[in-house]
């Protein structure tokens, strides 16, 4: 996995953050991984760890799903 820092996505940030600026993400995540955070309430509070732990999506789940995220957004 690449180093946070060239990441474009990252675990801190709130997941608001990750719709505004990475629309083209929401999709992948509701419907391959399950992760409906992107239209719930607490979008604006939670970062991306913290709503994929909510949602069970953790250790080497969770670090698959942010390189795929950011796969998808060097496409």
């Amino acid at each position: 996995m690449k180093s946070k820092s060239t990441l474009k996505i990252n675990p801190k940030m709130k997941i608001s953050e990750i719709i505004q600026k990475y629309p083209e993400v929401v999709n992948f995540l509701a419907i391959e991984w399950g992760f409906h955070c992107v239209s719930c309430f607490f979008a604006g509070y939670d970062t991306f760890e913290q709503g994929a732990k909510i949602h069970g999506i953790e250790g080497k789940d969770f670090k698959m799903m942010i390189r795929m995220c950011n796969e998808l957004i060097k496409e």
